[in-house]
């Protein structure tokens, strides 16, 4: 090959880069394109069936979820005591009361398209109230009976779904909802209705082309379908869908063949309702643009390949021309020692040689990329002065300071790692610029939040004792306030030499930044000998602890919080105080507290659930002001806590008499609970977890118990009974104590008479 012109060389290498992978792509394509297109085609049919199988869902689930709020409402406690027409009509108060359900239905009806009808039906009752019919006696109603039968396969106190077909044929499907006894003492059920239809809009595809749907239970009743007639029969019996039942698999695709018809099925299970829903496609529909697309492909590369084949040899003669002067210009300048070869064989020479010459030069740039200015600068603070960092600093006194960003936890919470990387980047590009000329400063990133900083300058400026970097750490803060969008502080080393003890000086800085504690944050700190003597006297307020728990005992906030004022006053007093002993004195502070609620078996997981690593938390914090305020909260915490639960207790005692008080009047629970000065919530709360029992629950019972003592002490009847406990008629007196004691009220007063 290193014989054959070039020219020739070129020709054959473009057709051949052009005629075979086109012809390898032109053949995997033709037995490719079409399964893909399939597969991508199903994986599509899926997943539109599901979501349409969810917005069918989240469409019922809102309706069921409107109708259990509407039964949670006091609305029907109004017409429980009706169980007849003719008690619903007495009056026009009874009327208005059977209205103002009625008007709740037609409001249920108006939240979710589709609804044909909603009724509510009083257990016992001989009427129904509903949207379609109005206030009507049963024998005018639909007939009902279907109801009990249907509630056979409900699963826990919700409601449950069924299909049917009204007696005016409509298809609809049914959300029955008996009242739970949680939320209400009336018995009796909601009955929604919703068209078919609309089950059919929310499941029917809105891709073009043949398609078809079944929505079925989970025993192949079919719920849904675009045919009618095979609305309520077994789904089973349909083409293929009986074995997409029996595999038992939730979701998946099938191709199936069908009176010469590729057909696509998908289907989806609802865990929620237990349903299936099937969607049917057909895949001649679907695949015509794709066969469309392979022969275009074919016919394409044909013609590729003669246009190809011209333009090769084109191409060929174009791109040797420059290539054959170059080889040209190379050989009268120098001889590589390549003779009898073609002029490709000749680049390959040249090229190698080009590259050895490349591989040394970026053998130089590594060595140099290792000698840059930060590495120089990192190395410097950890005491390695190179010739680099003596080319950078060459004057003779040196600083390092260091700049902390304030509440850094804040900042990070704010800003996400790309945006504080952006922030890293301005902030030592920009600082360097702020000192004057004679001063030298660059700026690396130590992470935490800290920056170094490393400040070189002359005589003068020493004579000045330092105003000029003085005012340049100034702008430094506030420039850094508008990158970081916190304040930062600044804690500043004793002066050094270059060869001096660095790591030392990075140290005295970074101690400064403590001081932010006592003095506050945005500030700028500077070395001071004080710091250098460890033999200060250790503060500890013990006084000021016994003080407060001795407050927290006698729940008093305001002398604790004044004792945390004494407490950072005594600290800032102090003539010397370290930063790990304001740590001690806070973390001490804590411990000593729990401690203390624990020894009174007060549960302090319930009071502190929330509040995560205390002892981190006021790590974090900068400042005494920070410290005091976490502190104010931790103690009202425990306060709130300790007061919440003594009110609890006696709140209970003044529910219990004044419900055995007045549990034979008509006790209006809202009233009762501003009479307490508690909320009716918070009431009904408080009574069950004092009796186990909700509030109706427990008056039912007192009222039961009294009558029980007057059917075995007194000859009154059982309407002066029901009457003295507080039941307006004898019907409702019989039914509560029919269900608290097993037993008509007469029945219960003839088997203890006979007893006796």
């Amino acid at each position: 090959m290193k014989r054959i012109p070039m020219l020739l060389q070129l020709a054959l290498i473009l057709f051949c880069v052009m005629a075979i992978p086109l012809s390898i792509l032109t053949w995997y394509s033709g037995a490719q394109i079409l399964r893909n297109s399939e597969l991508e085609i199903a994986e599509s049919a899926l997943a539109g069936l599901n979501a349409n199988r969810k917005l069918n869902e989240n469409a019922l689930n809102n309706l069921a979820q409107d109708a259990v709020r509407l039964s949670s409402t006091h609305i029907y406690d109004r017409i429980r005591n009706f169980e007849t027409y003719a008690e619903l009509g007495e009056n026009y108060g009874n009327m208005s009361s059977a209205l103002t359900v009625l008007n709740e239905l037609v409001n249920l009806n108006h939240r979710v398209d589709g609804v044909y009808s909603t009724y509510f039906y009083l257990e016992g009752a001989n009427y129904v109230i509903s949207t379609d019919k109005g206030i009507t006696t049963l024998d005018r109603y639909e007939p009902i009976d279907w109801i009990e039968q249907a509630l056979i396969g409900r699963i826990g106190i919700g409601g449950i779904w069924v299909p049917r077909e009204l007696s005016s044929g409509t298809n609809v499907i049914s959300y029955v909802l008996p009242l739970n006894r949680l939320s209400t003492t009336t018995r009796g059920m909601i009955v929604v209705n919703l068209r078919e239809s609309q089950i059919e809009n929310y499941l029917r595809s809105s891709e073009p082309g043949e398609h078809g749907f079944v929505l079925m239970k989970r025993d192949g009743t079919i719920i849904s379908h675009d045919d009618k007639g095979l609305l309520l029969t077994n789904g089973r019996e349909l083409p293929f869908v009986g074995e997409i039942l029996d595999q038992g698999i939730k979701q998946g695709y099938a191709f199936h063949e069908q009176d010469d018809k590729r057909l696509l099925y998908a289907w989806s299970f609802s865990e929620r309702y237990r349903w299936w829903n099937v969607s049917m496609s057909s895949m001649d529909e679907l695949m015509t643009q794709t066969r469309a697309m392979q022969r275009s492909i074919l016919l394409l590369t044909v013609v590729i390949f003669f246009v190809g084949t011209l333009l090769s040899v084109f191409l060929a003669t174009w791109l040797s021309k420059p290539v054959r002067r170059l080889v040209h210009s190379v050989r009268a300048r120098g001889n590589l020692g390549i003779s009898g070869r073609n002029e490709l064989a000749f680049l390959d020479a040249a090229f190698r040689r080009m590259q050895e010459e490349e591989e040394g030069l970026h053998l130089l740039l590594r060595q140099r990329e290792r000698d840059t200015r930060s590495l120089a600068i990192h190395n410097l603070l950890k005491g390695e002065v190179s010739g680099q960092a003596v080319s950078m600093f060459p004057e003779p006194h040196c600083l390092i300071a260091i700049v902390s960003i304030d509440q850094y936890r804040n900042y990070v919470r704010q800003a996400n790692s790309e945006t504080r990387s952006y922030h890293r980047y301005l902030f030592n590009a920009q600082c360097e610029g702020l000192f004057p000329e004679g001063i030298h400063a660059y700026s690396v990133y130590q992470g935490e939040g800290y920056f170094a900083m490393v400040i070189n300058y002359g005589e003068e400026e020493a004579g000045r004792n330092g105003d000029g970097i003085h005012a340049a750490l100034a702008a430094v803060r506030i420039m850094a306030e508008d990158i970081f969008g916190h304040t930062v502080t600044i804690g500043v080393s004793s002066p050094a030499a270059l060869n001096g003890n660095i790591p030392d000086r990075a140290a005295e800085a970074m101690e400064m930044i403590k001081y932010r504690m006592i003095e506050g944050s945005r500030g700028i700190i500077f070395w001071r000998e004080a710091t250098e003597h460890s033999s200060r006297k250790y503060v500890y307020p013990s006084l000021s602890e016994r003080r407060i728990l001795n407050f927290l005992n006698a729940g008093d906030p305001d002398s604790i919080y004044k004792e945390l004022g004494v407490i950072r006053q005594e600290i800032l007093s102090a003539e010397y105080i370290s930063y790990d002993n304001i740590m001690y004195i806070y973390n001490q502070l804590l411990s000593v507290t729990i401690k203390h609620l624990r020894e009174n078996n007060i549960n302090t997981e319930r009071i502190f659930t929330g509040r995560g690593n205390m002892y981190s938390a006021i790590a974090s914090l900068d400042t005494l002001d920070e410290l005091e305020e976490y502190m104010r909260g931790f103690f009202g915490e425990i306060i709130q806590y300790l007061t919440r639960n003594q009110g609890e207790a006696g709140h209970g005692e003044r529910i219990v008499r004044y419900l055995e008080q007045h549990y034979c009047e008509e006790i209006v629970f809202e009233n009762m609970a501003k009479e307490i000065g508690i909320s009716y919530s918070y009431m009904r709360r408080i009574v069950y977890e004092l009796t186990g029992k909700s509030l109706i629950d427990y008056i039912n019972q007192l009222r039961i118990e009294k009558a029980k003592q007057l059917l075995l002490e007194t000859s009154l009847t059982i309407a002066q009974i029901a009457s003295e406990v507080g039941y307006y008629n004898v019907q409702s007196f019989n039914r509560f104590f029919r269900k608290y004691e097993g037993m008509a009220p007469s029945s219960y007063r003839s088997a203890k008479t006979n007893t006796s």
